[in-house]
């Protein structure tokens, strides 16, 4: 399968997003003035467990990813090509949009700020394909999202088989199957240069820190809110302590 140079490009920028999970946190905001080299390191204890840095920056990304690629996934609704690019972008829609609600109540839960924006990187992908047209869209869709799905597939498990915080475990056991849809679905559209997706996966570009974090939320702006449509069949997961009544409750703001 052929590519072009604006895609293979795109890709050598896109795995980086998702293999630096670590570095996606807001210190001063969260009333630490430093991040250690540890991403062990205990910064608040909670009644669901100690939260670590890498819990909280966990939260953080798993937020972001979805502040870029729900939008995208109303573009390729839009733009798609193929049925199975459509499919794929429902799937983003659905799986997005419950992973943000999770993402909301923990915040509050474990008194964690995140964005409302995507990082400066992510919403250059999102331009990107914005830019697209016919069988490019398509092709540079099902690469980009492959090969950042991929990347932050093996972060997920780490967080899940390493943490001790019972809301972000649960966090992790939802972003996994969602990660692992999209995966799936991505391969499903017959447009993934696999070769190239593992390339870019274990050989990420560096990029500075300010390319890879998205920016604090700006305060008195109204959160974001990724809404889930109106034929979902993905409802977000009981959280620890929260009734299926709580669980069940609209969100008060939409995007």
């Amino acid at each position: 399968m052929r590519h072009s140079r604006k895609l293979l490009g795109t890709l050598f920028v896109g795995a980086a997003a998702c293999v630096t999970v670590a570095a996606l946190a807001y210190p001063a905001m969260l009333g630490a003035t430093t991040t250690s080299s540890s991403p062990t390191r205990v910064i608040a204890q909670t009644q669901w467990g100690p939260l670590t840095e890498q819990d909280r920056d966990f939260v953080v990304k798993v937020r972001a990813a979805g502040l870029w690629e729900y939008p995208v996934g109303q573009m390729g609704l839009q733009k798609g090509q193929s049925a199975a690019v459509k499919t794929a972008s429902k799937h983003l829609i659905d799986g997005h949009a419950a992973l943000d609600a999770s993402c909301r109540k923990i915040s509050v839960m474990l008194n964690i700020t995140i964005p409302n924006v995507a990082s400066p990187q992510q919403q250059g992908f999102v331009n990107t394909l914005a830019a697209d047209q016919g069988k490019q869209f398509d092709t540079d869709f099902a690469n980009i999202l492959r090969v950042t799905h991929g990347s932050i597939f093996n972060a997920i498990a780490k967080v899940r088989s390493t943490t001790t915080n019972s809301v972000v475990r649960t966090l992790a056991d939802q972003a996994n199957a969602t990660v692992l849809d999209h995966i799936t679905v991505m391969e499903q559209t017959g447009l993934v240069n696999f070769d190239q997706a593992l390339f870019q996966q274990t050989s990420p570009p560096t990029l500075p820190a300010t390319d890879l974090t998205p920016p604090p939320p700006v305060g008195g702006q109204p959160q974001v809110v990724l809404v889930p449509p109106a034929n979902s069949t993905t409802r977000p997961p009981l959280l620890p302590g929260e009734s299926s009544q709580a669980a069940a409750s609209p969100a008060p703001t939409v995007r």
